[in-house]
Parts: C-alpha cells; sequence; structure tokens
C-alpha cells in the first residue's frame, strides 16, 4: 500500500473544484489515464455535494475530510464527513431502459439519488459506512489498468 495523502477543507460549494484537483493529481501520478482521472473527478465532485447537501443540510457545517492512495492495482479515494447518517438502500434504483418512465409519469420522478447511481458508473467499487465516532465514510475505487 501507498502512502496516503490527506486533505481536509470546509463543507463549502467553493472548495469542491479543490477537492477534485487534489484527487485527480493522486490519480494522474498513479499512473491511471485521462478517462479515468476525468471519472474520478466527476465522482469526487458528486460525493462532496452530496456531502454538503444532504449530510450537513447546508455550506460551513462541518469538514470534508479526503484522502487517497494506491493498494494493490486499485486508486483509492475516502470521503469523510460528520453529517447525518447515509443509507444508499434507501435510493430507489433509476429508471431503465427496460422499464423506463411513461410520459404521464415524468412529473412523478423523484429527483435525487441518481448522483450514488453515476458515482457507480463512473468507479469499480463503492462502498458507504457510518461509524458513530468518526462518522460518514464513503470508499471509491478505480482499477488501475497496466499500460
Amino acid at each position: 500500500m501507498s502512502k496516503k495523502h490527506f486533505l481536509t477543507t470546509p463543507g463549502r460549494y467553493a472548495e469542491i473544484q479543490r477537492i477534485c484537483q487534489f484527487v485527480a493529481d493522486g490519480a494522474a501520478q498513479a499512473g491511471l489515464d485521462e478517462t479515468a482521472v476525468f471519472n474520478i473527478e466527476l465522482a469526487c465532485d458528486e460525493a462532496s455535494a452530496n456531502i454538503i447537501e444532504h449530510a450537513y443540510g447546508g455550506e460551513n457545517i462541518g469538514e470534508i475530510q479526503i484522502s487517497w492512495h494506491v493498494a494493490d492495482d486499485m486508486f483509492v479515494v475516502t470521503l469523510r464527513d460528520n453529517g447525518q447518517q447515509f443509507d444508499p438502500g434507501r435510493v430507489p434504483p433509476p429508471p431503465s431502459s427496460q422499464n423506463p418512465p411513461q410520459a404521464d409519469d415524468i412529473d412523478s420522478i423523484k429527483i435525487g439519488g441518481l448522483g450514488i447511481h453515476f458515482m457507480r458508473k463512473m468507479m469499480d467499487e463503492v462502498v458507504f459506512s457510518r461509524d458513530p465516532r468518526h462518522g460518514n465514510k464513503l470508499v471509491m475505487k478505480k482499477r488501475i489498468k497496466v499500460k
């Protein structure tokens, strides 16, 4: 396992760019290609915004702790917060091509939850957990393909 790199920021939307750059720089150092780095940035952007909006319920309420490291053939990003507990099992699945929404159902589709599915599409592994002492933890992994 490589050395862990850490960043702690206030929970503000203006900090999301710094979070994404920190993680993108690490992904590039780890040897991920441009597409993988972009996918990691998008997943971190979504995760950070969700922490601010849903875990904290707004800006300037808590901090976001971010770390990254390389373990075996995986680039591992961890985001932590002390906001409201999150249960990914309560998020409904998005409409699928096998079960698309009908035209008259469009207005009834629940907004939200698509970010989680988006993160899972961008990353190879996404795991949410909660520890009473350390708060919410999101671990996202992206496989490093050998060139």
